[in-house]
């Protein structure tokens, strides 16, 4: 039995959820409105306060299912009601990010700036010059947007110059040594 599918998704009391009976999800709080198809092969059961998912086989696709759709409903709650956010760090000299309307804007060392448009439902903000947050309701698009940023410029081993997650380790090498 799947430990985390058979728990129940507790809905607060301002947050409004309706399934069809194609499993088409729709969380409707305070901070917005999430959709999303959930698989079908799965039984979706919203019962007052409470959505139980449950699976009629043993099958693997059905084990492998039912974690995963529990989880997909419990993040469209808490999106709705509390907002999912990253924070990343930039680390490196005359490395910076500042903001410009609905523009991210980073100074990474390279030939020109890096100029990037808040897509729709995410919105960032820049502490100081180099501290990143990316706040949004859909888990997903919050961890895409940051990884996007990320990837602009990877932390290195050596000096740890980059952009990093604020809770990410990097792990460091020694440099070359002499004879």
């Amino acid at each position: 039995m799947s430990r985390i599918g058979i728990k129940p998704v507790t809905i607060p009391a301002n947050v409004e959820v309706k399934i069809d009976g194609n499993n088409y999800a729709v969380v409707k709080g305070p901070k917005g409105q999430l959709e999303q198809q959930l698989p079908k092969i799965i039984n979706i059961a919203v019962e007052g306060n409470e959505i139980n998912v449950s699976r009629d086989s043993e099958e693997k696709e059905y084990r492998s299912l039912h974690g995963l759709t529990r989880t997909l409903i419990n993040n469209m709650v808490t999106g709705v009601t509390e907002g999912y956010q990253k924070t990343l760090e930039i680390v490196g000299v005359g490395y910076r990010a500042q903001k410009q309307g609905k523009k991210l804007v980073l100074h990474l060392g390279l030939s020109h700036p890096v100029e990037m448009e808040d897509p729709e439902g995410i919105e960032t903000e820049v502490e100081g010059t180099n501290k990143i947050i990316v706040k949004g309701i859909d888990k997903q698009q919050v961890g895409n947007y940051a990884a996007v940023i990320r990837d602009w410029r990877r932390p290195e081993p050596y000096k740890g110059k980059g952009i990093k997650y604020s809770d990410e380790v990097v792990r460091r090498k020694a440099g070359k040594t002499g004879k």
